[in-house]
């Protein structure tokens, strides 16, 4: 029954609602029809209205646009009047009508004939400019036409408004008849099923009152008596476990006989007290005697006071392991004590710190070889450059010092057209001497570096090597950088900028070399890119004992004296760029 009421009012619900949504529909339908209805008024209007307009008019410039605006305005007075007449789906306009409505449309029929009929003609003769009184005449039935279509129209408009009306007053009374339906079916289903259903609901309910006070009580005469043992259980179960399985423990006698043995303990020892008949902590621990003479010594000296540290045993299997344990005296009776030893296996962490150790002493030792190979290394260059610097000199200008000492004696001031000549030869000698003397303070230290800066001796460096070299070496300061450093950050910014050029020139081959120079406010940065026959950085950092792997390591370390980094990346065939970056 309760069912069948939920349906009913489901069905009377839905009913409604349907006849809702189809009644807005039906008066919307209504209205759209009453308001095109409306306006096929406004436009016999219009088109007479614009017939008089271009009857009237007398310039022919405007002529062909009002005759096209006519023609629009007479094709949409038509085909809406056709579509009030026959129907439209797209326009939602019914086929079917009253007689009232169809008998109105055949009346105004003629009307529409005459007036489309006069206004084609009246359009056609104006195009053509014909005859001025036929197109009078066409004027006068198109008037007297509109005349009485608008009568009829009103007359139309009205049958719709009161056909509207009716279907409104139909509704609204189904409607009233449905909710007077609905209102039945509810009073008939709270008389003869609610009701009753809910005496039998309070009645179920006052007995379940009844019983769950019953419960109740007998629920806490229970739970008085279980709670105490049922929290003592969990306390255990929770020690226990956390005992057995988390922690590495066991209770040893003063003596160092195991008296239990938690199971995570057990395993990692792999030790079975059950077919174990020596059950010695000392010898369960390990299998070393040595070891098991000072864990027994710990045990003796320690069974009052306790003990914690970290404890390197063996076992069984030879394995080394490390236990940081904690011995705990725990007293259980007022004569009988034990020991609580709980430890941590830390064989993981003290195996990686030995390793860490070790990889620090290796470390260490190949730091101290590079170092020596790095002294050696400079101590040689430094000989290689000594030795240059003194073969310029004795080779160019001790030479040319010479020169000028035979040249100087050789001069007869009796021959003054000889004298005049020696004395050409030697200022152009002497300019020569001045010039090999400044290539070689070049060298050693440019004096635009302490002058000028950096940005000014890297300039003249490029300068310089690319007149020597005869290689394209061009320099570009891309943000203008103009500050001043700390001298041996400049010199050593110089010599790394000297070394890279010179290795792209000797090494790489290269024709092309550009050296870009730019900042921030934390850093300068100076980059060296070329077109040489480039390398594979990891087979040259692996030729530690090479030139050109040597060359590498006294970059990164003159670069990392002065705080820096060097990036280098090279491609074999295309070339290579290295960027060095110091703070500033």
């Amino acid at each position: 029954m309760y069912l069948f009421a939920l349906i009913t009012i489901a069905i009377t619900i839905l009913l409604s609602q349907l006849l809702i949504q189809h009644n807005i529909s039906s008066q919307l339908n209504d209205s759209r029809l009453i308001n095109i209805s409306g306006k096929q008024r406004m436009l016999s209007q219009k088109l007479a209205k614009e017939i008089l307009i271009l009857n009237s008019s007398s310039i022919d410039s405007n002529k062909e646009a009002a005759i096209s605006n006519i023609r629009k305005t007479l094709e949409l007075w038509k085909s809406t009047h056709l579509a009030l007449e026959k129907g439209n789906d797209s326009l939602h306009f019914p086929s079917e009508k009253s007689p009232m409505l169809l008998a109105l449309f055949k009346d105004i029929k003629p009307n529409v004939l005459n007036i489309d009929k006069a206004t084609r003609n009246y359009l056609n003769n104006s195009s053509r400019n014909g005859n001025e009184n036929t197109n009078q005449a066409e004027v006068k039935t198109i008037l007297d036409n509109v005349a009485v279509f608008l009568d009829k129209m009103n007359v139309i408009v009205g049958q719709y408004e009161h056909e509207a009306l009716e279907k409104v007053t139909r509704q609204r009374n189904i409607e009233y008849g449905i909710l007077s339906f609905t209102l039945l079916v509810l009073l008939l289903e709270f008389l003869y099923i609610f009701k009753p259903t809910n005496k039998k609901i309070e009645l179920l309910i006052s007995k379940l009152l009844i019983s769950e006070k019953r419960a109740i009580k007998l629920a806490r005469d229970t739970e008085a008596i279980s709670i105490i043992k049922e929290n003592s259980v969990k306390e255990l179960k929770s020690l226990n476990f956390a005992m057995e399985n988390t922690l590495l423990y066991c209770r040893i006698s003063p003596q160092g006989k195991i008296i239990h043995m938690g199971e995570k303990f057990s395993k990692l020892l792999q030790y079975n007290p059950s077919f174990d008949s020596d059950k010695s902590f000392a010898k369960a621990l390990t299998a070393v005697e040595k070891e098991q003479l000072e864990i027994d010594r710990i045990i003796a000296d320690k069974q009052r006071s306790g003990w914690q540290g970290e404890l390197n045993t063996t076992d069984r299997y030879g394995n080394k392991l490390w236990l940081d344990m904690s011995m705990i005296p725990v007293r259980i009776r007022k004569e009988e004590s034990e020991l609580l030893v709980i430890c941590f296996n830390i064989t993981v962490r003290k195996n990686a710190e030995l390793e860490v150790e070790r990889l620090n002493r290796e470390n260490i030792i190949e730091k101290v070889n590079q170092q020596k190979i790095i002294s050696s290394k400079i101590v040689e260059n430094q000989e290689n450059e000594q030795n240059r610097i003194a073969r310029e000199i004795h080779d160019g200008i001790g030479q040319m010092l010479t020169g000028l000492k035979f040249s100087l004696e050789s001069i007869n001031l009796d021959d003054k057209e000889k004298s005049i000549q020696k004395i050409e030869y030697l200022k152009k000698l002497s300019l020569d001497i001045i010039k090999g003397v400044r290539t070689a303070t070049f060298n050693l230290m440019p004096p635009e570096l302490s002058d000028h800066g950096i940005v000014s001796s890297i300039a003249k460096l490029t300068l310089e090597l690319a007149k020597l070299t005869g290689k394209n070496v061009q320099f570009y300061n891309k943000t203008d950088f103009d500050q001043r450093l700390d001298s041996l950050i400049e010199i050593n910014i110089y010599r790394l900028t000297q070394e890279a050029i010179n290795n792209a020139i000797k090494y790489a081959n290269s024709s092309h070399i550009i050296v870009q120079l730019s900042h921030s406010n934390k850093i300068l940065s100076i980059t060296i890119d070329d077109n040489g026959k480039g390398f594979d950085i990891n087979t040259v950092e692996k030729k530690r004992n090479s030139e050109s792997g040597m060359g590498l390591l006294f970059m990164k370390e003159r670069v990392q004296y002065i705080n820096g980094r060097v990036f280098i990346n090279s491609i074999p065939g295309e070339g290579t760029r290295i960027t060095f970056n110091i703070p500033i």
